[in-house]
């Protein structure tokens, strides 16, 4: 049995997020969630406020013989605009901020290479990429209804514009390790 290796990222609405990232083979278990401030045990509507610093995150875990945490943040940067600062699409404020939340030193070190190798590529033209990279403090779990939202709710409008197209991006980008 391999051991399972975990990422945190902030991509905007945790729903989206976690929708794509469930896509893909070697992703054992994808988790809404809340990290990055200063409230402890923060709830949904809290975290909305914009108050408690926090953003909305996923807990993405994954056999690192399948993906790599390289792979992980290729679908990452995939599946959302790095570029836009405090914001996803429709959704605004520091809860939705573009962040990666490391678990070690090698995944911050990694996570910063791979920023620089985007931006020394001009990825995203003459976007500069606002992602922050810094190491997980505490991670909480979101109630349970945001868990797999969007299984749970396939007609749901904001999933049919926000989710499905992030959904289809990485079926169709990383075909071979999506499970179909």
């Amino acid at each position: 049995m391999s051991r399972t290796e975990r990422a945190t990222l902030a991509g905007g609405c945790f729903w989206c997020t976690e929708a794509a990232f469930k896509e893909l083979d070697g992703v054992e278990s994808v988790t809404s969630g809340y990290a990055g401030g200063h409230v402890e045990d923060p709830s949904y509507e809290a975290v909305c406020s914009g108050d408690t610093g926090h953003a909305e995150v996923v807990l993405v875990e994954y056999d690192p013989e399948a993906l790599t945490y390289e792979d992980v943040l290729q679908v990452f940067f995939t599946v959302h605009d790095p570029t836009q600062l405090n914001r996803q699409g429709p959704d605004v404020g520091t809860q939705y901020r573009s962040a990666i939340f490391t678990h070690d030193d090698d995944q911050q070190a990694t996570a910063e290479s791979f920023i620089e190798r985007l931006e020394a590529e001009g990825a995203y033209d003459d976007d500069e990429i606002v992602t922050e990279v810094e190491p997980l403090e505490e991670f909480y779990e979101a109630e349970e209804y945001h868990q797999d939202y969007y299984e749970k709710n396939p007609n749901d409008q904001y999933c049919s514009i926000q989710a499905e197209p992030k959904v289809k991006k990485v079926r169709e980008q990383f075909g071979e390790a999506a499970t179909q």
